[in-house]
């Protein structure tokens, strides 16, 4: 039974990756909004939904070490899995914004977490947590992130199609002429249904994956570092993919960059003001693999096909996840 309901939660986020990003695309199009502003914000914030209702309920039961294990986890899932098996898939091109705004931005959050949870490192004695000024601090920030990311981006004008001498070339172009824009009704269903659809089909994906796991003798303690962190993962990595095989790479990269910023910022802002978080089993060199896997993709844009993340480099990341996974089990 287990193993059904775990295929029709995988089914799930299929579907709902699937209308959320064309529903996506078609917000982007009305509203003439860049495509990797769309990911970065809508996208990106509600395929996070699952780490944000795991986070705040596990900081609300006092299980600390497990609301933070759930977001390094996550976002060590995002960059080395997610954006590994994209790349393999298709290389990512990275914008000059990407280069000099959004990736910083998550290595800055990423090291903001590093530096604001290692209390040790300032106060010999003291306990390593992120208290509730941390967590307003951080969620001040997150706002002032995304002001700041939608204003310097800006509107961008919906080309036109371009004449062309071939006839499927012409041909094409007055389709997409002649293609009305998506009714808002629809759009908003899909994008409302898209999401419903990856946050239920991740929590039955998950539920049953752990049921599966503890049967099997996994410990409670891994099971929290790679299936709760990874099934928390599976809206981001079903809606990337599913944006990348449409053509749509900017908005799997704005899902993937927006959604490691969410995490840190967001939700851990937020499960830390609800109540202190102290790090428990979550040791430094977890954070330290966080900061590894954002500065990894900002150097990504400096080697050899430059900005772009290319096959060979999607390959790295899965091995360094590997390499992570099996260093967790040891």
């Amino acid at each position: 039974m287990d193993i059904l309901l775990l295929l029709i939660g995988l089914a799930l986020i299929l579907a709902g990756a699937n209308f959320l990003t064309d529903g996506s695309a078609a917000l982007a199009q009305r509203f003439r909004v860049p495509e990797f502003i769309i990911g970065l914000t809508i996208v990106a914030v509600g395929t996070s939904t699952p780490e944000l209702v795991v986070s705040v309920l596990s900081a609300l039961a006092g299980k600390s070490d497990v609301a933070i294990g759930n977001v390094v986890g996550s976002n060590i899932f995002n960059v080395f899995l997610i954006l590994g098996i994209c790349a393999l898939i298709r290389p990512l091109p990275l914008t000059a914004g990407n280069i000099r705004r959004d990736i910083p931005f998550g290595v800055a959050a990423s090291l903001l977490l590093l530096f604001l949870a290692m209390d040790s490192w300032y106060s010999a004695g003291a306990v390593d947590r992120i208290g509730r000024l941390d967590g307003v601090l951080m969620l001040v920030i997150y706002v002032l992130l995304m002001l700041y990311t939608i204003r310097s981006t800006g509107r961008t004008a919906i080309p036109e199609p371009a004449a062309a001498g071939a006839a499927a070339t012409a041909a094409t172009a007055d389709c997409d002429a002649d293609r009305r824009p998506m009714a808002g009704w629809l759009m908003a269903l899909m994008i409302v249904g898209g999401l419903a659809g990856l946050v239920f089909g991740g929590e039955l994906f998950l539920d049953n994956a752990t049921a599966l796991a503890r049967r099997m003798g996994v410990s409670d303690s891994l099971i929290a570092i790679t299936l709760v962190a990874g099934g928390t993962s599976l809206p981001e990595l079903a809606s990337s993919v599913v944006s990348l095989v449409k053509g749509k790479s900017d908005m799997a990269l704005g899902n993937v960059i927006g959604s490691n910023i969410a995490n840190i910022l967001l939700i851990l802002g937020l499960s830390a003001s609800i109540h202190p978080l102290t790090m428990g089993g979550i040791s430094v060199v977890d954070l330290l693999v966080v900061l590894l896997s954002s500065v990894l993709l900002f150097l990504a844009a400096f080697t050899f096909r430059r900005r772009a993340v290319d096959r060979w480099e999607g390959a790295l990341f899965l091995v360094i996840y590997a390499a992570y996974i099996a260093y967790l089990i040891k």
